[in-house]
């Protein structure tokens, strides 16, 4: 291995000599350019590009990923010029491309009357699977208040075509265009509507496979619910990216001041015009001036959201939003994407321990990717780390996965 330390002080000492000698010569910008490009060089392939963390107690499922999902265990080269995870989750919706996806919608109807947008992508193109009753299927859970057009999930549904796969994304109720029926949209903890939606799908196609991935909010939501039903869901395997694991700490985190300035407030302020369509139908139950006048999450939450759901406090909420307390009752395969530079979710609050107490969970963590951020290469527009993860294992389990069915 390299000694850092040595090479640092060799440099130091090449560029107070080319200092010297360019303040009566010509030379210096060059060799102050040059030397500092190999002094970053240095530091960010010595501190930034690292191999992910796997964290997982079954050797049989480690071994399964390390053959058939490598992108796990190979080293994570995070854009040179913007790894940190602010800058990271900022620049992604701005930088990444967004693949042109043609969906065919469906509006289903749910027991308390409303009613629910599914965007499907049939892939009726398929060349690996050109019958469509057992066509693989892949249902995708976007963010907060996202929905079927944001460029993650275009990724993973473009992913997914040159697999030969299905897709089909729940968009949470009032998010996506269709009206509120009843006066009720969602949230992380309250798994009815998910539950409706699997449901639905393996209903449509009882004879494909079928696994869901859910982003963000998305994926604390499919947790939550994967905590609830264990072994007994239609699902036979799922991928969660960037999910909050402690809603506690994710809105304290949110709550610093930079992150406020640059996250929440405008976080705040999508949640609110996510609603204020609906208005006239949620007046009925809420002070929707009140509502309005949130400045932060954890204030959306504590005057909607909870109440909504019939939480008594918005601990009470807060407490059975947080995918860490269920993670032990989790019954099929599951692979949990994060960065520990997530402001969204901090590294400290992500359950290692209790993964690592259930044989069906393995997280990957790695050092930098901020929030649904793991930009990577020069240009990131086109593919991102998160995007390979995705890719590779839902092939593996669609395509290997009775491997570890018996574990």
């Amino acid at each position: 291995a390299m000694d850092w330390q040595v090479l640092t002080r060799e440099l130091s000492l090449y560029l107070e000599s080319q200092v010297r000698v360019g303040l009566f010569g010509s030379g210096v910008g060059l060799s102050l350019v040059l030397g500092f490009g190999v002094a970053y060089a240095c530091y960010y392939l010595s501190s930034i590009a690292k191999k992910p963390q796997l964290v997982a107690s079954n050797d049989r499922f480690c071994r399964f990923l390390e053959e058939h999902c490598p992108v796990v265990t190979e080293t994570y080269y995070p854009t040179i010029w913007c790894w940190e995870g602010r800058v990271q989750t900022l620049l992604r919706p701005f930088i990444t491309s967004r693949p042109q996806v043609e969906y065919r919608n469906e509006l289903i109807k749910t027991a308390d009357g409303g009613q629910i947008s599914l965007d499907w992508f049939d892939n009726n193109d398929s060349l690996y699977y050109p019958d469509a009753s057992t066509r693989p299927t892949v249902l995708l859970l976007p963010g907060l208040t996202g929905t079927s057009k944001e460029s993650y999930i275009l990724h993973m549904i473009y992913q997914s075509e040159t697999l030969g796969y299905r897709c089909v994304v729940f968009n949470n109720r009032g998010v996506a265009g269709e009206e509120l029926l009843t006066p009720r949209t969602y949230c992380a903890a309250n798994t009815e509507d998910l539950e409706a939606v699997i449901h639905h799908v393996h209903n449509l196609h009882p004879s494909a496979l079928f696994m869901a991935a859910g982003v963000s909010m998305g994926g604390m939501l499919l947790l939550n619910y994967l905590g609830k039903t264990g072994r007994d869901t239609p699902l036979m395997a799922a991928a969660i990216f960037s999910a909050g694991w402690n809603v506690f700490e994710s809105v304290e985190s949110l709550e610093k001041p930079l992150n406020w300035l640059l996250f929440n407030y405008y976080l705040t302020t999508c949640l609110q015009s996510s609603i204020s369509r609906h208005r006239q139908m949620l007046e009925k139950l809420f002070d929707m001036d009140l509502v309005m006048k949130a400045r932060t999450v954890r204030e959306f939450d504590k005057q909607f959201t909870s109440v909504m759901f019939g939480y008594r406090t918005i601990d009470d909420y807060y407490e059975d939003a947080s995918p860490c307390r269920k993670l032990k009752s989790v019954g099929i395969p599951v692979l949990c994407l994060n960065s520990v530079d997530d402001v969204f979710s901090p590294g400290h609050a992500i359950p290692v321990e209790t993964a690592k107490q259930n044989a069906n969970v393995a997280l990957v963590l790695t050092s930098c990717g901020g929030h649904i951020g793991f930009l990577e290469g020069i240009w990131p527009r086109k593919c991102t780390y998160m995007d390979r993860v995705f890719k590779q294992f839902v092939q593996a389990m669609f395509e290997h996965g009775n491997k570890i069915f018996s574990m």
